[in-house]
């Protein structure tokens, strides 16, 4: 076994590489970037080294100067987690030619599985069903049109290097496919300097089933059963399950078998993923799943896996990679149980999951492991203080939760979920939640078009009742002191003689303004009057983070984040932020809602659609804007003239920037 390794990623998976690390004794190194330098996995390992700027490009996608880090450290391997560099074989060929071993397939396997179009076609030669498309070689976007045509709406558009959704693009309809297979090159040439597409047909009740497979270098594979992907949005997973719901043993068999043919085939070792679409609209079934991709590298979601079989892959990678045996073979391998894994991400699933920055200012978790086999198990990168930056992915941390049956496995989802608090940037928890309650989902009526049909309903703001203003217009006035000592004068607050003390104070959530008038009873009592409504209630603080509020005979209790002139009120398991913004501040006058274009959230603009003084048409792209390395499309929002052209191709933009401004037509100058 190794006695150092480096690990050549960040956030949650690195700290998850070293945690299995440290507990086999394998002391380990890390890198870092710039924006990185008190980030969680730097803290965790032995030494960590800088290997460039902020931009993945400038850093961890520096594969001669994390070679020189391992080598100046004296690790004798090299750990590149998922992302990054772990799919590249020019770089696992690097490590092996400096002296070191990469804990990955080898570099012809990876290469094998690397480009889609070349691995379907590989599939096919070995017995592995294929879905029907093209998989040719040419960038001419007419050859490419008449082939979806040939195939038949609607069609899937596939960057053929990479994964993780990006540069992928769902056409149903002819009219639309050139502008989506330029947006799909674009970000497929920006992901994975690749702008190769291939052209499949779209199975349209899609289930995403993958295989997880372990193999040494002595010949031996096996599977480790299966995992049901389908809960994506924008063709990325959110939350992921195994075993799949109504898997059969026959299908199970048929599916397993396929995938550890297609990891011979290429000569695989390691840890890897064998991706399937299977036909939902009749259940699973044998004869109705095809090959998508492989994975030669480790999958986000491989925790689930890890509950219901007790393996740890990572410490089999390190342990293959060594040159140790597989101890067991198929038979000796068995499902216990059923696991869930939900990724908890910045952004704002609102405003179409776009992704979402700032700093956590609270984060508080239920009791649970980290990085190991447990009921409640939390990974993840991040601790309060930490910021979400646009230059890496904007996952925060990953919930995987394990019991006897899915039932089991799926309250506990439920309960934790709610338990999680995060404050300081928007989250897709309330969607979590919302899909942890889905009545589809609860019977494992799954696929990949689930969250977009239902999305109206699942991304429904959590209503914001009296209750939550009412406590947040208290709290924000600082009316609120826990008893220190005996002394009655100092624990009076907000106390008058001879009149009722009323505060005045205004409240923002969601970009709505409300004013409060808050008069203090005496004895935590509290009126809150606020337009046409008013109530009492008693609130009183049990901690600095908590409450116990009384309304009308109910006693609940809520717990507080307060950061600055934001403050969070978590109940009933949902957030509700309000800003509390300082009234003597100037505000910059607004421009008319259809008058301009502003940036939804920090990003690299990657296409201007339109000039000054040029007439669009509502609806018509004027922007394409990149974060965390995936696409946004802004458009007109009403017919126009550009009068202001606020940013070029290839400026870095932030939030709120004012991108476009438009007048109407009639100018007056007749």
């Amino acid at each position: 076994m190794f006695d150092r390794i480096l690990v050549a990623n960040r956030g949650e998976i690195a700290c998850r590489v070293m945690a299995t690390a440290r507990r086999l004794g394998i002391a380990t190194v890390t890198i870092f970037s710039s924006a990185d330098r008190n980030a969680r996995h730097v803290a965790m390992a032995d030494e960590a080294i800088h290997v460039g700027g902020a931009a993945a490009s400038e850093s961890y996608l520096r594969g001669p100067a994390i070679i020189e880090a391992a080598l100046r450290t004296g690790a004798k391997a090299i750990h590149p987690g998922y992302g990054f560099l772990s799919e590249n074989p020019d770089f696992a060929e690097a490590v092996e030619a400096a002296g070191l071993t990469f804990i990955g397939p080898p570099a012809s396997a990876i290469r094998a599985m690397g480009l889609k179009d070349a691995a379907k076609a590989l599939m096919d030669r070995a017995g592995v069903p294929i879905v029907p498309g093209w998989h040719g070689e040419s960038l001419d976007p007419a050859l490419l049109f008449k082939e979806a045509e040939r195939i038949g709406y609607p069609v899937l558009i596939k960057a053929r290097a990479g994964g993780g959704g990006k540069g992928m693009r769902l056409v149903e309809r002819s009219g639309d496919f050139h502008d989506s297979l330029e947006g799909a090159m674009r970000e497929a040439e920006a992901s994975f300097g690749d702008p190769h597409c291939l052209i499949e047909r779209y199975i349209t009740s899609p289930r995403h089933v993958e295989i997880q497979v372990l193999a040494d270098t002595h010949g031996h594979v096996v599977h480790l059963f299966e995992r049901d992907c389908s809960l994506q949005r924008r063709h990325q997973k959110v939350i992921e399950e195994a075993p799949a719901p109504g898997m059969s043993a026959e299908m199970r068999a048929a599916m397993g078998r396929a995938a550890v043919e297609a990891a011979r085939a290429i000569g695989y070792a390691g840890a890897g993923t064998v991706e399937f679409i299977a036909d939902g609209t009749r259940g699973l079934r044998p004869d109705g799943f095809w090959f998508m991709e492989m994975n030669t590298r480790l999958q986000v979601e491989h925790p689930v896996t890890e509950a219901i079989t007790g393996l740890d892959l990572v410490e089999w990678q390190l342990r293959i990679a060594a040159g140790a045996s597989l101890p067991f073979v198929q038979d000796d391998l068995a499902i216990d149980g059923h696991a869930f894994e939900a990724r908890i991400c910045a952004e704002d699933v609102t405003r179409g999951f776009l992704p979402a920055t700032g700093q956590i200012s609270h984060l508080a978790m239920p009791p649970h492991a980290a990085f190991e086999h447990s009921p409640v198990r939390i990974d993840s990168g991040v601790v309060e203080g930490d910021s979400i930056t646009p230059h890496y992915d904007p996952m925060i941390a990953k919930l995987i939760v394990h019991g006897e049956t899915r039932e089991d496995a799926l309250a506990r989802l439920i309960s934790v979920l709610g338990m999680i608090e995060i404050a300081g940037t928007t989250t897709n928890l309330a969607l979590l939640r919302a899909l942890a309650r889905h009545d589809g989902f609860a019977r494992g009526e799954v696929d990949t078009g689930l969250i977009a049909r239902d999305l109206d309903r699942l991304v429904e703001v959590a209503g914001t009742d009296r209750r939550h203003m009412a406590i947040a217009a208290i709290v924000s006035l600082g009316l609120l002191r826990r008893p220190v000592g005996t002394d009655p004068w100092y624990n009076l607050v907000g106390w008058r003689q001879w009149s009722t003390n009323a505060s005045h104070i205004r409240l923002e959530r969601r970009g709505n303004g409300h004013d409060f008038v808050v008069s203090s009873l005496g004895g935590h009592r509290f009126e809150v009057a606020c337009g046409g409504w008013r109530i009492a209630l008693s609130v009183r603080a049990t901690n600095d983070h908590a409450v116990e509020c009384e309304l009308e005979g109910h006693v609940f209790h809520a717990r507080l984040a307060i950061a600055g002139e934001h403050v969070t009120i978590f109940l009933d398991g949902d957030a509700h932020g309000f800003d509390c913004p300082d009234p003597l501040a100037g505000e910059d006058e607004p421009a008319e809602a259809d008058d301009g274009i502003t940036a939804p959230m920090p990003g690299l603009v990657k296409l201007v659609g339109a000039s000054e003084g040029e007439r669009v048409m509502k609806g018509q792209r004027l922007f394409v804007l990149e974060a965390m390395k995936m696409e946004h499309t802004l458009v007109a929002p009403r017919d126009g003239i550009v009068e202001i052209l606020g940013a070029a191709e290839g400026d870095q933009v932030e939030d709120g920037t004012l991108l476009l401004r438009l007048r109407s037509e009639e100018t007056g100058d007749g």
